[in-house]
């Protein structure tokens, strides 16, 4: 599993030192060098980075300026390259997190993405769904304490199933014991969504913040296994 990129340009030279600087760090690119298929894509996919070229191809800044309203893509890691036309300011105004200027240099570049990849890879996990059973202890209100078995779990919330159905919006008390380490957990959540056959999923809605953590770092070391091992090099030397 690699982080993956859009680079939105029509620009040779641009594409050329942006690929391979990528690709150093684990990250997949793929390039669109028109607006209407860019955005169709921002629409479909989710992308861990968009680079979009600001000033040299039509309708890029506003592009730009429409990424954050996009369902899959409102969080992505946003770079603005810029050739003269757009300043920096309305570059971060427009929403960009990242800035790049051309010429655009490999040097430059490598800077920028390295200083940008933990961002990249706390937006891939807050989104990343982590496959695993676990027993799951519900506590609802009024109701009998509830054991289901987890299917995944993820930063927000989790999917399980279990025998009868739960109650939809319901909120209560899930208690549980991350595989692998010595960590039980107990938060608040509420039920999302349940198909009448079993299957639930739990959106987690009050979590201390020491859960949180331990919760973020057990997801944090999955995924990172599942990363390629230049990107899990780069995490231990941060």
């Amino acid at each position: 599993m690699n982080l993956e990129s859009l680079v939105i340009s029509q620009d040779a030279a641009l594409v050329g030192v942006l690929r391979p600087t990528l690709e150093k760090i684990a990250v997949e690119v793929q390039v669109c060098a028109a607006i209407k298929p860019a955005n169709d894509l921002l629409i479909k996919c989710k992308f861990d980075a968009v680079i979009v070229d600001c000033d040299d191809l039509p309708g890029g800044a506003d592009l730009l300026k429409g990424l954050r309203h996009t369902q899959s893509n409102a969080r992505s890691v946003a770079f603005a390259v810029l050739n003269g036309k757009t300043s920096t300011q309305e570059a971060f105004q427009s929403g960009a997190n990242f800035v790049l200027q051309k010429p655009l240099t490999p040097l430059n570049a490598t800077r920028c993405f390295n200083a940008a990849l933990n961002f990249m890879v706390r937006e891939r996990r807050r989104y990343f769904r982590h496959p695993v059973e676990m027993t799951v202890r519900i506590i609802l209100p009024n109701t009998p304490e509830l054991t289901a078995t987890s299917t995944n779990v993820s930063e927000g919330g989790m999917a399980v199933r279990l025998v009868g159905k739960l109650p939809k919006d319901a909120q209560g008390k899930l208690q549980f014991s991350l595989p692998g380490s010595n960590t039980s957990l107990e938060l608040k959540g509420q039920i999302a969504w349940s198909d009448g056959t079993g299957h639930a999923g739990i959106r987690f809605v009050e979590v201390p913040q020491s859960s949180q953590y331990q919760l973020d770092k057990w997801l944090t070391e999955r995924m990172q296994n599942e990363l390629p091992r230049r990107l899990q090099e780069y995490a231990s030397l941060r």
